[in-house]
């Protein structure tokens, strides 16, 4: 199996990473388009991968056409590439908001595979959701879920339109809690803590609590509420929280990525 990457970024490395370490692919039968030359020389040191600046060189011999650019240079890349693929090339997308309609107008092409990773899948503790047009052989839709797996999770959905709902969850996921964790980290410096201790106190207890909720079994609802005794300290805390409106904040949150993401691919739901 071929693979060509379209854009050699972090998503792009993370990826070709991951499906050389677990063996889904060898690093000889990999090749990336990247216009910049020291990020070329970077990967190819690194990985052993070919690389060049010239992206219908890189597509010829594949079999897996990789789109992991980013959304501002896909026009770009489309009228580059247009016409260019083969029929029984399968294309997969990685490109937040980018619409398969989008795709294939712009290509002239049918097997797309579109795909939303997120940042996780740089240690292959990735959570992807994908879905794959009806062109796509089911050969391919196993081809497809091999290399998006190599990076972690990976779920199929049959409807495009989950994926803007995963952008907003799990693509946008990490950093939410990457907020939330800054915010801990901070509040444990301003009652005393080093930041060098709240680092160390607040990463162990995220670790350990997700652990938890993973290896338990048992509902997020029900392993809060057995950490909070009435009239105790965890209850003073997610009484304030209440009084923020944490949950309606969150689900705002949410909202307004879902809502952005259903924005940059063309405003169709």
């Amino acid at each position: 199996m071929k693979i060509t990457f379209i854009g050699g970024g972090n998503m792009g490395e993370a990826m070709l990473s991951a499906l050389i370490s677990k063996k889904v692919a060898a690093a000889k039968d990999i090749t990336v388009s990247e216009p910049v030359e020291d990020r070329r020389k970077y990967l190819a040191s690194k990985y052993a991968v070919k690389t060049t600046p010239r992206s219908l060189e890189a597509i010829a011999a594949a079999d897996v056409i990789v789109f992991s650019i980013k959304p501002q240079i896909l026009p770009d890349v489309l009228t580059e590439l247009a016409g260019s693929l083969k029929p029984n090339q399968l294309l997969l997308s990685i490109i937040a908001g980018a619409r398969i309609e989008t795709l294939q107008d712009g290509l002239k092409h049918r097997v797309i595979v579109r795909s939303m990773p997120n940042t996780p899948a740089q240690i292959g503790e990735g959570m992807t959701v994908w879905t794959a047009k009806p062109e796509v052989s089911a050969g391919q839709k196993k081809l497809a879920g091999n290399i998006l797996g190599a990076m972690g999770k990976q779920l199929y959905v049959d409807d495009e339109r989950y994926l803007d709902m995963a952008t907003a969850v799990s693509g946008s996921g990490p950093a939410y809690l990457f907020y939330f964790v800054e915010s801990l980290v901070d509040a444990a410096i301003a009652i005393g803590w080093t930041r060098e201790q709240a680092k160390e106190l607040v990463m162990a207890t995220v670790l350990g609590a997700a652990q938890l909720l993973k290896q338990s079994g048992k509902e997020a609802a029900d392993l809060r509420q057995a950490v909070t005794s009435k009239g105790g300290t965890t209850a003073a805390a997610l009484g304030v929280l209440e009084e923020g409106m944490f949950r309606e904040l969150v689900a705002k949150a949410i909202k307004a990525a879902h809502d952005r993401a259903i924005e940059l691919g063309g405003g169709k739901r």
